[in-house]
């Protein structure tokens, strides 16, 4: 079985890998007793909630996809491998691409989680994302972010 860290580390790529593959439900599926918090916006928590999120939030196009790739970089995670806890930050940059949509970075920032250890397989306890740039998510989000401060 692989480390703490590795099974953490394949947690947060796959998160990123259903996101872009538009498996909301497999994102749903990885905060099934967790929770997603926002800068500026409340918590959402377990898995129903969380495929509501992502079902209402992110527009899909006729492949079933967002169109992105997001981009999980300059990760540092911190295990303790005794209380069967784990913190990890990281980066995350979300590249889009349409036909009539050049591809561009639309929205970087970090993300801040929290990792619980059950049954010897590590899950999300918390997820909580800051945003800090945004470029052109027009044509990516049904909805529109809350205002940051000084933006």
């Amino acid at each position: 079985m692989p480390d703490s860290r590795t099974q953490i580390e394949t947690l947060l790529y796959r998160y990123a890998e259903r996101l872009d593959g538009g498996d909301f439900d497999g994102v749903a599926a990885l905060f099934e007793d967790g929770r997603i918090t926002a800068d500026g916006a409340g918590a959402t928590v377990g898995r129903e909630a969380v495929l509501a999120l992502y079902t209402g939030s992110v527009r899909r196009y006729a492949d079933g996809t967002p169109r992105t790739r997001h981009l999980t970089t300059n990760v540092v995670i911190d295990v303790d491998d005794d209380a069967g806890t784990a913190t990890a930050r990281a980066y995350f940059t979300v590249l889009q691409q349409l036909e009539d949509f050049p591809l561009q970075a639309i929205v970087s920032g970090r993300y801040r989680d929290r990792f619980v250890r059950a049954d010897n397989l590590w899950r999300f306890a918390e997820r909580h994302m800051t945003i800090d740039l945004v470029g052109d998510m027009s044509r990516h989000l049904l909805i529109t972010l809350p205002q940051r401060p000084n933006a």
